[in-house]
């Protein structure tokens, strides 16, 4: 099939046309605007609806209106438009509602700027809501990967009943890169929860099923500790057997570098640049955040020396890792911030230095 030339952004959005999404509410701000601007065009040519919603606010509640009645719904923002979004992401966990919520990360804290940054992590696997819940987060490293992701999304998603995210950032969704959009059987499932009618009328004899109701309030506190503690039998099903990662060259590396994202594509230019210098540098890159990878990196650890978290933050995802290595190998961490891209020269400077300085 051959390969077209697009953005990240809109790579995304064409395959989620093709994962079968018809429904997306959403609300512009840069650097993510050719989602909006690509599903405005295309959705209404497959009979899709495409929504600019007042406000974030207003978008991520359209997506659980959507989501209840079993259809396909996504919606898309920036660092900023996200966090207004958390209460909705909440509810949809608590709803059991599957849905896909794309993030093209900016630098802040705050309105901050537009430049690519990693530092909404923390808030996309410890708290995209308040209370007891995850959900599933995927991190592209490129324009094909950041298609590809949003069909396993979708999948999983309602697979498990639970929100999906595509963390990705400026850098990839703005690139351009060759990407093409094999045929793909798209994976449905039935949703007898879903608010889709009872078949026969509310008081019809010919109802075909109890009436559903989808509802995030639960005031007795014993249910709602059922619920949610069978929800995370459901995540440890997730944690179990979905964790995604990609190695490069870590069979021999002394060297683990730890990175997700825009920044592992700098890390891999450095890692060759490392080997060409005679250290082992290899590269472990977490394809899921949540859930992480984490039987993968302990198995690497085994025989690295040490390893190198690599992140466009001052250190987030650095602290899954130290909770994971727990103090078996030193762990060690170089990171750019506010819209500020790592160099392979300043990578490769920070592998020489955790190598003890040999190269």
């Amino acid at each position: 099939m051959a390969k077209i030339l697009m953005k990240g952004n809109e790579a995304l959005s064409e395959a989620a046309i093709r994962a079968g999404c018809r429904h997306f509410f959403g609300y512009p701000i840069t650097p993510q605007n050719e989602v909006n601007a690509y599903l405005s065009a295309h959705l209404p040519k497959v009979g899709g609806v495409y929504l600019q919603a007042e406000s974030e606010i207003a978008s991520i509640n359209m997506v659980i209106g959507a989501a209840s009645a079993g259809v396909r719904a996504m919606t898309s923002s920036s660092s900023p438009g996200i966090s207004l979004k958390t209460e909705g992401i909440s509810y949809l966990a608590a709803c059991d509602l599957p849905c896909l919520i794309v993030n093209v990360q900016r630098g802040g804290p705050g309105l901050g700027g537009i430049q690519p940054a990693q530092s909404d992590y923390h808030q996309a696997t410890k708290a995209p809501g308040h209370g007891d819940f995850r959900i599933l987060v995927f991190t592209p490293s490129t324009v094909q990967e950041s298609a590809d992701l949003v069909f396993t999304a979708f999948d999983l998603s309602e697979r498990y009943r639970i929100p999906a995210m595509i963390l990705s950032d400026g850098l990839l969704g703005q690139m351009m890169e060759p990407v093409e959009f094999p045929d793909i059987d798209v994976k449905t499932y039935d949703k007898p929860w879903a608010t889709t009618g009872r078949g026969g009328g509310r008081i019809a004899r010919g109802a075909v099923r109890a009436q559903n109701v989808i509802s995030s309030l639960c005031l007795e506190s014993d249910e709602l500790e059922r619920t949610v503690v069978e929800r995370f039998a459901r995540y440890a099903e997730i944690e179990k057997n979905h964790s995604m990662c990609e190695e490069y060259l870590t069979d021999d590396a002394d060297v683990l570098v730890v990175a997700y994202g825009a920044s592992s594509r700098v890390v891999r230019s450095a890692v060759n640049a490392a080997r060409d210098n005679g250290i082992k540098a290899g590269l472990l890159r977490p394809i899921t955040v949540w859930p992480f990878p984490e039987q993968q990196l302990l198995n690497r650890i085994k025989t690295a020396k040490c390893v190198l978290v690599v992140e466009m933050s001052m250190g987030q995802m650095l602290l899954d890792v130290q909770l994971i290595v727990q103090g078996r190998k030193s762990v060690r961490f170089f990171g750019r911030t506010g819209g500020v891209v790592p160099t392979p020269d300043e990578v490769l400077g920070q592998i020489k230095l955790v190598n003890g300085g040999v190269a």
